[in-house]
């Protein structure tokens, strides 16, 4: 917990879990993804979430673009995002070199600048892991908690818009 003001309590004001602080809990799930292709298929909300949950761990200038993807997740679902991701990933090959296809996005609002959330209603801190595993109760109970917290994360941060 290196990164956290207070013992005990993430840099996004969450309370440690069981595994620690959400970065502990990120770095189990990426783990548990690279054996897991079911679990697999929630990276990119997961890294989305997380990053904009933890803007000074992540890039500044791609935290527009996570945020405009975690709303197109949360508007049209997995499946849509797991197209869009097979499109752009079919599209940054070497051969190709089109780099990035924004419109997909581009309609979401942006992220709003300034200040960052200090408070979300759902964190990584808070997900069950039995067993050693965060997919113990099935893929779809994972699948729905990852999209409480993505849209924990955008309320949070719609919020400082008001």
């Amino acid at each position: 917990m290196p990164d956290s003001p207070l013992i005990g309590q993430c840099d996004c004001g969450a309370t440690a879990g069981p595994l620690g602080v959400c970065a502990d809990y990120y770095h189990a799930i990426l783990a548990e993804e690279q054996a897991d292709p079911e679990m697999y298929r929630w990276h990119a909300p997961v890294v989305c979430a997380y990053l904009l949950q933890h803007p000074s761990r992540g890039h500044e200038k791609y935290l527009d673009s996570q945020f405009r993807y975690l709303q197109f997740y949360v508007d049209k679902g997995l499946d849509a995002l797991l197209r869009v991701a097979a499109h752009q990933v079919a599209r940054n090959n070497h051969r190709a070199r089109s780099g990035y296809d924004m419109t997909p996005v581009a309609t979401y609002a942006p992220l709003p600048l300034g200040r960052t959330p200090r408070y979300f209603r759902a964190t990584f801190c808070e997900l069950p892991c039995s067993d050693g595993s965060f997919v113990s109760d099935g893929h779809l109970a994972y699948g729905r908690r990852i999209e409480t917290i993505a849209e924990a994360t955008l309320e949070a941060w719609r919020s400082l818009q008001a």
